[in-house]
């Protein structure tokens, strides 16, 4: 039986477990996926022990990604310019790791605003670590003008000297202005996230025929996609990045490519709901 994971500190809030639990018994493959609370101190010890504990790899999430790319042996192109790692997999018995964050993020796009690729131009709000995915992502699919906004400009700035030409750092008291003539918003921060109704910008700002978009998905509809969305702007919530990111490492694992369907989208709302 092949076994993978899924690590954090807490973790047990993760749905990954459903998610690949799903997977399993649609494919009807011998496996398992189960959650583990590793304490950051404890995290390289973890990573040590996966072979020997039997697993044939896992996903890595907060507060490990960091730590996770120091423990690989080697690391993908994306966890590279991500900084972090987020999938673990083993291959000529050594530790390799990859995040599939960028993926996520894209194919959850393709799949709900087909064409969102040629807006050519995205305003990102927050420079964490989703912020970093977010603009592997737009770089990957040829985004040529991408306003990246910040609390503290100077993190925007590092980030927009990391990922190169087409990339512009500003202050978030830019936001609004900036939102004017953009044909995709993301907002990257925690805001709207669960009881927090903050906004992270003026709707009434954001170019007509916009697309916007989410990273938070718990609650699926934010404040942020509400607003865009009584404008009458396109939205695509977060949960897709999140089925999406999952699917690289299920095969990796499993020899299985898995489909998100909406049979499982509606999976995870429905646990979503049960513990709003």
């Amino acid at each position: 039986m092949r076994k993978a994971f899924v690590c954090g500190h807490p973790i047990a809030h993760s749905r990954s477990p459903k998610i690949h639990g799903y997977w399993l018994s649609r494919y009807g493959i011998d496996g398992s996926y189960e959650a583990v609370d590793v304490a950051p101190s404890d995290f390289a010890a973890f990573a040590a022990g996966l072979a020997e504990r039997g697993f044939a790899g896992g996903n890595v999430t907060i507060p490990h990604k960091e730590a996770a790319f120091a423990a690989v042996s080697r690391r993908d192109e994306a966890a590279e310019m991500i900084g972090a790692v987020n999938t673990l997999w083993f291959e000529d018995g050594r530790l390799h790791g990859g995040n599939t964050d960028a993926k996520g993020f894209a194919a959850n796009l393709d799949d709900r605003a087909a064409g969102w690729d040629r807006a050519g131009s995205a305003l990102v709000i927050g420079a964490g670590g989703a912020s970093r995915a977010v603009l592997q992502a737009l770089r990957s699919r040829g985004f040529g003008d991408i306003r990246l906004v910040n609390r503290t400009v100077e993190r925007a700035r590092e980030l927009a000297e990391r990922f190169g030409a087409g990339i512009s750092a500003h202050a978030l008291a830019a936001t609004d202005e900036l939102a004017g003539d953009v044909g995709l918003v993301v907002n990257t921060t925690s805001l709207g996230m669960d009881r927090d109704h903050a906004l992270p910008l003026d709707p009434d700002r954001i170019a007509s025929g916009a697309l916007v978009t989410d990273i938070v998905y718990v609650p699926l509809e934010t404040p942020l996609l509400a607003a865009a969305r009584g404008r009458g702007l396109r939205t695509v919530d977060g949960l897709g990045m999140l089925l999406h990111q999952a699917v690289p490492g299920f095969e990796r694992w499993f020899g299985r490519r898995p489909a998100v369907t909406p049979e499982l989208r509606q999976l995870i709302v429905a646990d979503i709901e049960g513990h709003a």
